[in-house]
């Protein structure tokens, strides 16, 4: 049985990973070898920023709602522990965006918080 030389397929696969290294810096857009090692290590460094960007976007919110609770006297734990108690199922990312955007409702939130959050035990 003859042997197969992939001429036409492995020209492609090629070309497709050249296509894909676009606008990387010096050979590793230019070379087949370099050029592959560079698009399946940003390929993972992708995968992995995908998450942080998640993680990072959470911390802003929490960022931004513990200024507008400072604001209007309150701490952060207490607003959520006080949401979570009253009822209120919102998220940190759409209370962020009311902080920011619509400051009446977020004092609203912020007095429905205060008088169902548990009371802290005083130290002894």
């Amino acid at each position: 049985m003859p042997r197969v030389r992939k001429g036409a397929a492995r020209a492609q696969a090629r070309k497709r990973m050249l296509k894909s290294a676009r606008g990387y810096f010096g050979t590793n857009s230019k070379h087949w070898y370099r050029a592959r090692n560079a698009v399946i290590r940003a390929g993972v460094y992708a995968l992995r920023d995908r998450r942080y960007r998640k993680r990072d976007m959470r911390g802003l919110w929490i960022v931004r709602i513990t200024a507008a609770c400072r604001m209007r006297g309150t701490r952060y734990s207490l607003f959520i522990n006080g949401l979570k108690m009253s009822g209120i199922l919102l998220n940190r990312k759409m209370l962020s965006e009311i902080a920011v955007n619509d400051p009446k409702v977020f004092d609203r939130l912020v007095d429905i918080a205060k008088k169902s959050a548990k009371p802290i035990p005083a130290k002894v």
